[in-house]
C-alpha cells in the first residue's frame, strides 16, 4: 500500500504543480510540498483498504509547515483526476480569506469621520464643571 501511495502522490504532484517536492515523513506519511505557492498536501492510508486520508496545509514563512486546515477521505482506487479534485477541494480551503481593510486615517486620528465629542459627553462635561465650581464656591466662602 505504501508503495503504490508514494506512486500515486507522484502522479497527483505532476497534475497539480509544475514544481513540487514530494517526500515520506517520519510517520510514513507522503508530503506533497508546493513552495511556489505555500501549500502542502499529505496522503496516508485511511480506515478502509482502499482509502486515502488527504490533508491540506499552508507553509509558512521560513519553510515551516502549519498544521493541517482541513481533511478529507477519498478512494484511492478513484484515479488521479478524482483525487486531484478532493485536492485543489482542500487547497482551495486552505488559502487565506479576505484580510480586514487597513482603518483611514483622517485628521491624524483613526475611526470615522464627523464630530469628536457627542452630546453626551458635553453634558457629562458640564456636570463636572458644575460640580467643581459649587465646591470652589462653597470652600471659598
Amino acid at each position: 500500500m505504501s508503495a503504490r501511495l508514494r506512486e500515486t502522490a507522484t502522479e497527483l504532484a505532476k497534475v497539480l504543480w509544475r514544481e513540487h517536492t514530494v517526500y515520506r515523513d517520519r510517520a510514513g506519511v507522503v508530503v506533497i510540498r508546493g513552495d511556489h505557492v505555500r501549500r502542502w498536501i499529505s496522503l496516508s492510508t485511511g480506515g478502509g483498504r482502499d482509502e486515502v486520508l488527504v490533508r491540506a496545509g499552508r507553509i509558512l514563512d521560513g519553510g515551516t509547515t502549519a498544521p493541517a486546515r482541513c481533511e478529507a477521505v477519498t478512494r484511492l482506487s478513484g484515479g488521479t483526476a478524482e483525487l486531484a479534485a478532493v485536492c485543489r477541494r482542500l487547497l482551495s480551503e486552505t488559502a487565506p480569506g479576505p484580510s480586514a481593510p487597513a482603518p483611514v486615517r483622517r485628521g491624524g486620528r483613526l475611526g470615522r469621520p464627523g464630530r469628536h465629542t457627542g452630546l453626551g459627553s458635553w453634558a457629562v462635561v458640564v456636570c463636572v464643571v458644575g460640580l467643581v465650581g459649587s465646591y470652589l464656591y462653597l470652600t471659598a466662602r
